[in-house]
């Protein structure tokens, strides 16, 4: 019985010292700078245009149908910026989606990550509004506007969600590195019982 007893120690204790020394040998892995490489910089650029090309086509179509569908049904045509909005808009939310779950692959808290973007575009909505209907009544074509409104607003939601809305991105991939790697740390000490 005691013969057991001591076996059933020592086979605690020997888990035990596996699952320390590998949570330490962990320890400088969890340190290490969380910057990305420059590959992962270039692959997020390129999933981003992918992603924001894909956007685009969605805002291009759906500021066509608004642009020119009221003329075909006999109505006037429609402002600029009443095009640009729902169109923004469908785009916005296409692009948020994509980029959060593939580009910067966040798994960061997504009503406060849509918070910031919507933050984002309380500015360069108005902004980009305004301006399109100045150079609307300044007799500039519609799909010219669009064109350049699109172009700012790729540089500038690129660098928006790499730079704010998922800068913590590496830091919680990391941290759910740990987690996934202590859960294997159990299953040892678990077949080593």
């Amino acid at each position: 019985m005691a013969k057991e007893k001591n076996q059933k120690n020592t086979s605690v204790f020997n888990t035990l010292k596996i699952t320390v020394m590998y949570f330490i040998s962990q320890i400088p892995a969890f340190f290490k700078s969380s910057k990305p490489t420059k590959n992962e910089n270039i692959g997020q650029a390129i999933k981003f245009t992918i992603f924001s090309l894909s956007a685009g086509i969605i805002q291009v179509v759906s500021f066509t149908v608004l642009q020119e569908l009221p003329p075909l049904l006999g109505m006037k045509e429609l402002d600029y910026w009443l095009c640009h909005i729902p169109s923004l808009a469908l785009s916005v939310i296409w692009n948020f989606t994509l980029n959060r779950k593939f580009t910067f692959q966040s798994a960061s808290n997504v009503p406060v990550a849509m918070l910031k973007v919507l933050v984002f575009y309380l500015v360069f909505t108005p902004v980009s509004g305004w301006l399109g209907d100045v150079a609307d009544k300044a007799g500039w074509n519609h799909y010219l506007i669009e064109a350049l409104v699109m172009a700012s607003n790729f540089i500038l939601e690129f660098l928006y969600q790499k730079f704010f809305v998922f800068r913590d991105k590496n830091k919680k991939v990391a941290t759910e590195n740990i987690i996934e790697e202590e859960s294997e740390a159990e299953t040892v000490a678990n077949e080593i019982e």
